[in-house]
């Protein structure tokens, strides 16, 4: 392979796609989407899916992959994305990879040794089928019980992960957040993010919510759920759908839900920087570069 991988993370109405496509169109780069909603089809207005001019004829990969009945894991992006970044690099291509779903990036470009325990297949069966039989959300709770840093660490959607710290625990009676897990790059790489003042953002993001609802966001919401897509499903988790769901049951006003979704997209940008702020070799660049 002799592309080169770049990397565009950083918080949510940061600028990323933008900087992406400037750095695929001059590097002749593909994107390579890092966004645990952008996969799914139909979610366009809500996940602020970058239309074709904003595209601007760059291709982008990992973007309406899946059904929005489908519950899209951290696994499953892994296993999809993977070979298709191989593939742009073996194509001598650059390989932009571009998202805020922090969890979804990691696992792509870093391959992990999770504790030194050895696996234990009757082990692990067990921890699958309770996942499958209660919920990942019991499965994750057993974790917490046991390893509440681990637990604080994996998403419960990332079943295998919270299966090997349930069974490095139940082999070896130690808590998996107190053994030395590596993150080995599978790529060099060079990554950014863009730096805002606080305000700033949190102003960028009010911005892009009132421009949702311009945009017909409760609608994409009611047509979603007039086709047959469960408000239980994954996707119907994500901010702004979750919020225009509960406030249709409750017969709550556009204002309403909007204030819910702008501090609940804040609550989210905060975690977000936290998680690049320790991302391996990121650079934070000045908003002046975006172009």
């Amino acid at each position: 392979m002799s592309g080169r991988v770049i990397v565009v993370g950083g918080a949510t109405a940061s600028g990323k796609t933008a900087l992406a496509v400037a750095l695929a169109e001059k590097y002749d780069g593909e994107v390579i989407s890092a966004d645990a909603f952008l996969v799914y089809r139909g979610l366009n207005i809500g996940t602020a899916k970058p239309t074709a001019a904003e595209r601007r004829g760059i291709v982008h990969h990992m973007i309406d992959v899946a059904e929005p009945t489908c519950d899209f894991s951290v696994s499953d992006y892994e296993r999809m994305a993977l070979p298709v970044l191989k593939d742009v690099l073996a194509r001598k291509k650059t390989a932009i990879v571009c998202g805020g779903t922090g969890f979804y990036m990691q696992a792509l470009l870093f391959s992990r040794r999770l504790g030194g325990a050895a696996a234990d297949a009757g082990i692990r069966k067990k921890y699958l089928r309770i996942a499958e039989e209660k919920g990942k959300t019991y499965l994750h709770s057993l974790l917490e019980a046991c390893d509440a840093e681990s637990a604080a660490r994996l998403h419960e959607n990332d079943v295998r992960r919270v299966v090997r710290a349930l069974e490095i625990y139940e082999l070896t009676g130690r808590k998996k957040s107190e053994q030395h897990d590596t993150f080995e790059p599978r790529f060099p790489y060079t990554a950014y993010a863009v730096d805002y003042p606080r305000e700033e953002l949190y102003a960028r993001i009010d911005r892009r919510v009132e421009e949702m609802f311009a945009g017909g966001l409760v609608g994409e919401v009611e047509g979603l759920r007039s086709r047959g897509v469960d408000e239980r499903c994954r996707c119907m988790q994500a901010i702004g759908y979750k919020e225009i769901l509960q406030g249709l049951h409750a017969g709550e006003s556009e204002g309403e839900m909007k204030e819910k979704i702008k501090q609940n997209t804040r609550n989210y940008a905060k975690r977000q920087l936290t998680f690049f702020r320790k991302f391996p070799a990121l650079q934070w660049i000045e908003k002046d570069f975006l172009p």
